[in-house]
């Protein structure tokens, strides 16, 4: 019985975060995770049962699930964006932080991706807890990190949702897609201007729910070609692919962003803003990728973290992933990414 009770998964909180983490899931399960926000915030204790499991999750997937890993990570950062200081405390912890550093470093293999996360998170709670002196683990943490050479993801800190979110306003866009000239027929044609915002109807609601999940989907192909291709490696046809796509996305951001104030609805108002999200996530993620791509011979940012925290680098080499380019099925994407511009119709009659 004693080994039940230490584990972390047989309570309540532990069950839901390992059920959130599953790494069969298509997607992240996001009712799931904003339940598991409202069980810590009932309690400290809830809070602290809820460390545990994260912290456990993330150990025992370490250099092997990096599926359950990225979940988990989604459900921290969750977490700390819509729980209070009882659950701030345990995440702000400077032995925390540093699992989460060696967590992607070079015995591990993380792709590039999880690299980003972490290390975005970091920097975005240091920022955040910065004048708080019981939360500042992070904070010293984040400084020994810089200091040693690591390269932190290149994150407009101040245009960042803060980390005690109060109630969602309309998001104003990035700079780089306010300055986009978008020409018509590359727009999702808009409701005309009014008073207020615009109560749909059934069909146009079912008709703009459709256009949504061709962005959906396109974002899908544009994070799948950021995490498989290798910067500066890649099939130049794979290359072009990826900035003609990344910069599809950014047009339709625009449509969303332009949407979500003219809209009285609170489930598409909530689609649009997590879309909105996920695309700034995956423009950061490809800012990185043009950077690494530039500097590509330069040794790797898990090779220089290992350093930094004083891990070397594995002894044997792990087997290469087959390059991208011979899997046709991972980059073959014709069928998978017809042009959203001509796809988004919604309320042009």
């Amino acid at each position: 019985m004693a080994s039940f009770f230490n584990n972390p998964f047989s309570t309540p909180i532990g069950q839901r975060i390992e059920q959130a983490t599953d790494s069969s899931l298509a997607s992240e399960n996001w009712a799931l995770n904003m339940e598991i926000c409202d069980m810590i915030n009932e309690s400290s204790d809830t809070a602290r049962d809820a460390m545990k499991a994260i912290r456990k999750r993330l150990s025992q997937n370490a250099g092997k699930d990096n599926q359950v890993i990225m979940y988990t990570l989604t459900v921290l950062e969750t977490c700390v964006k819509n729980c209070g200081k009882a659950f701030h405390v345990l995440v702000a912890q400077k032995d925390f932080i540093q699992e989460l550093v060696k967590l992607i470093g070079p015995k591990n293999d993380p792709p590039a991706v999880m690299q980003e996360k972490v290390l975005s998170l970091i920097q975005i709670w240091a920022d955040a807890f910065k004048n708080q002196p019981d939360l500042n683990g992070v904070t010293q943490m984040y400084i020994e990190l810089k200091n040693k050479g690591i390269e932190f993801p290149q994150t407009d800190i101040e245009h960042l949702a803060p980390i005690y979110t109060p109630q969602r306003s309309v998001p104003e866009p990035p700079p780089q897609v306010v300055q986009q000239t978008i020409s018509p027929q590359h727009a999702i044609p808009m409701p005309p201007h009014s008073n207020g915002p615009t109560v749909l109807s059934a069909e146009q609601t079912t008709k703009l729910q459709s256009e949504l999940e061709v962005v959906a989907h396109n974002m899908s192909v544009l994070g799948e070609m950021l995490t498989e291709l290798k910067p500066g490696q890649e099939d130049p046809d794979d290359y072009a692919l990826l900035n003609e796509l990344t910069a599809t996305c950014k047009e339709m951001q625009a449509r969303i962003v332009d949407l979500i104030g003219r809209i009285n609805d609170d489930e598409l108002t909530a689609e649009l803003l997590r879309l909105n999200d996920e695309l700034n996530n995956l423009f950061l993620r490809h800012q990185r990728y043009e950077k690494n791509r530039t500097s590509s011979s330069a040794t790797s940012p898990s090779a220089i973290l290992g350093a930094a925290i004083g891990v070397p680098p594995p002894t044997t080499g792990a087997p290469q992933a087959a390059a991208i380019s011979n899997d046709p099925r991972l980059i073959d994407l014709d069928a998978r990414t017809e042009k959203l511009t001509n796809s988004f119709s919604f309320m042009s009659e």
